[in-house]
């Protein structure tokens, strides 16, 4: 019984592998293949007066090959891929035909002349070129009577191995060094005499403009004169704009004032690609001159120069050359370096330079000009500290309010001097006819900081104009104003300084760090002052808060009858104090010479809500006025009053404090929350 049992699982585990076992005579596949393409042989012939020839067919798409060789012989040979066939021939021309054969059936034919011949081949032509998009490539040709085949050695390495080829194909090589070689071709027949042909092939890699020090095969030779030395070195600071391998380094040694380097171009500079030269250049210091010239290669009276000067120390920055002037029906073939023309060289770190990417372009590069936003990620922006003064560039802490950018200018005035701060230079001379005011955006950690601006003149320090003004807000944005009506712009500045706390030690803390952003100049000095109608786009209506008051600046909720402006401020009172309320910093003291009559633009849920205005000297909360008025209309706009002819005019007034409901607690609903607009001097 256990016997048929199994007998009876193996016959049915047969059965079932047997019919699972994939045919493999399906060859349907092979029907729809292409037929055999890019036919041909190559011939290789015995030199010994034998006619001996070697014939390899090559193709693709072909499963074998049929070789009808041309002479008496009917049966063709046939030849798998990548096998050949021998036969030997008498003296003469002969068509040698390939039959390839598809896996399909299809197939396809090609003829191909074969010499032979048991005389040295004659009239051997050689043509050896280099490759026009590859300057270390050459491509070989060849022609001659009664020869079979070539042989090339390209003349690179020891014990070469030379490549065949046939009368018609082109061979390649590409080197891998700059030289002159020699590639000898060698004509083949098939007697034991050969003919050759020597050509000289010069590699070179041809020096252009833009150098960038980058190649392995450039050979970026300076000449040096009067004390100037030019190396290829690595990067010493690969930061910022420059984050490429290998620069120029010009060390400036005793020689002559004018001591410098020149570098030969392989052709003369094409100005077609542009007329301003951009180099960028590290420098130890700030204001060293560079002087970029060029020259004719054989007169060097043909020349044209510029010079500028460096704005950044210890950090690469571009330098621009305006060639616009040059005369292009001259050819210069030499770039002429020198810098600090004019002043000796000691070979020191104070006289070391780097440079690099020298280029001609027609779009110039962003240059260091204000508006300064800090926001550029190809320009350095490189402040140098002095005394204390550590002027770093940070995301922005606090992207709220007037400034929402993201990056900023971040001082932090340590233990130094009272004066600590830094400086930033420019790329040319401020042009103030744009406008006479700065401004500029800081946060400050206080309150009644003082803030200086400062423009000097690169060459001459002494040549300067500041103004000072004070923060009226702290942990927060706002525009500070800097009135420079009074510059004289017949001094050109290309530094701006800025020095916080200018009279007070610094110590490195939170209270002595600040923020800064958009230093621009503008035409009239929009500053935050009476009249307030919260309409600005570039003002910062901070509002200080205190014990459960709180105003923002909104839409108009009823743009109708005596107000239709689109921005008005926002008071809720919520639970805090009675006196719950809050306060706004003008830019500078309130001026009653011309009324003392304020009046405010009132939207109050109810009718009989109390309304305190008050005005406040800016340091001490003494010296105040303060008068109070009731709305007679609900959920509509109207005109308040507040008559301030008793003021003290003696103090002066910075602040201008709102209390609504003065006396009753709020709840921060509906029913105490009120609109408020143009603050005015009536």
């Amino acid at each position: 019984m256990n016997f048929f049992k199994y007998s009876f699982f193996t016959a049915f585990l047969l059965l079932t592998i047997t019919g699972c076992v994939k045919d493999y005579n399906d060859v349907d596949f092979a029907k729809n293949a292409p037929a055999p393409s890019k036919l041909s042989a190559f011939f290789e012939i015995t030199q010994d007066n034998t006619g001996l020839v070697t014939i390899t067919p090559n193709g693709e798409g072909a499963s074998s090959y049929d070789i009808y060789y041309g002479d008496a012989t009917t049966t063709p040979a046939s030849v798998s891929p990548g096998g050949n066939t021998k036969h030997t021939y008498a003296e003469g021309v002969y068509n040698v035909k390939i039959v390839a054969h598809g896996l399909g059936g299809a197939t396809t034919e090609a003829t191909q002349k074969l010499t032979v011949s048991f005389r040295a081949p004659e009239n051997l032509e050689v043509t050896a070129t280099i490759d026009a998009s590859n300057n270390f490539k050459v491509n070989v040709s060849a022609k001659a009577t009664y020869e079979t085949f070539f042989k090339v050695y390209f003349g690179d390495v020891a014990n070469e191995i030379p490549k065949s080829f046939l009368e018609g194909e082109t061979v390649s090589h590409t080197y891998t060094a700059t030289g002159t070689y020699s590639v000898k071709v060698v004509a083949l027949s098939g007697g034991a005499a050969t003919t050759e042909v020597t050509k000289t092939i010069t590699i070179v890699d041809p020096l252009l403009l833009p150098i960038t020090f980058e190649s392995s095969t450039l050979n970026y030779t300076f000449t040096n004169f009067d004390g100037g030395a030019v190396t290829v070195v690595n990067n010493p600071s690969s930061t910022g704009i420059n984050t490429s391998a290998k620069v120029g380094k010009m060390v400036k040694n005793a020689g002559q004032t004018w001591g410098g380097s020149w570098i030969g171009l392989s052709s003369p500079v094409d100005f077609s690609a542009g007329k301003y030269f951009v180099m960028k250049v590290y420098s130890p210091r700030v204001g060293a001159k560079v002087l970029l010239k060029i020259e004719n290669a054989s007169n060097s009276a043909l020349n044209y120069e510029k010079e500028v000067t460096t704005t950044v120390a210890n950090a690469w920055e571009n330098l621009v050359f305006d060639y616009t002037a040059v005369n292009t029906s001259n050819s210069y073939h030499h770039i002429v370096l020198i810098f600090d023309n004019g002043t000796m060289g000691d070979g020191s770190a104070n006289y070391t330079w780097y440079f690099d990417d020298i280029r001609l372009t027609n779009t110039l590069p962003p240059t260091l000009t204000l508006p300064l936003d800090f926001e550029s990620t190809s320009l350095t922006y490189s402040f140098t500290n002095f005394d204390g003064g550590n002027a770093t560039v940070v995301s922005n802490p606090q992207s709220t309010g007037i400034n929402t950018s993201t990056k900023v200018g971040k001082m932090v005035k340590n233990a130094g001097q009272t004066w600590g701060g830094s400086w930033i230079g420019l790329a040319g001379p401020i042009n103030f006819s744009a406008g006479k005011y700065f401004r500029m955006k800081v946060y400050s950690p206080r309150v009644g900081a003082k803030v200086l601006l400062k423009v000097e003149n690169g060459a001459n320090s002494a040549l300067n104009y500041e103004k000072e003004v004070t923060t009226t807000v702290a942990n927060g944005w706002e525009d500070l104003v800097f009135d420079y009506t009074a510059v004289n712009t017949a001094n050109t500045y290309d530094h701006i300084v800025l020095i916080f706390d200018n009279g007070t030690m610094g110590d490195g803390s939170a209270n002595f760090t600040w923020y800064f952003d958009d230093i621009r100049l503008v035409s009239t000095a929009d500053v935050l002052g009476i009249p307030l109608n919260f309409e600005s786009t570039t003002l910062n209506y901070a509002f200080t808060n205190f014990d459960g008051g709180a105003v923002t600046v909104v839409s108009n909720p009823s743009s109708t009858g005596i107000n239709t402006s689109a921005k008005v401020a926002k008071m809720v009172k919520g639970a805090g104090q009675t006196w719950g309320g809050s306060y706004i910093t003008l830019d500078n003291p309130i001026d009653f010479s011309a009324s003392k009559t304020f009046k405010m633009k009132v939207y109050s849920p109810r009718v009989g809500t109390k309304v305190l205005l008050k005005v406040e000297n800016l340091t001490d909360a003494t010296k105040s006025y303060e008068k109070e008025v009731t709305t007679t209309v609900a959920n509509g706009w109207e005109d308040l009053t507040f008559d301030y002819t008793a003021i003290n005019t003696a103090n002066t007034y910075q602040k201008v404090v709102l209390i609504f409901d003065n006396g009753t607690a709020g709840d921060g609903s509906a029913n105490f929350t009120w609109y408020f607009d143009d603050i005015r001097l009536n």
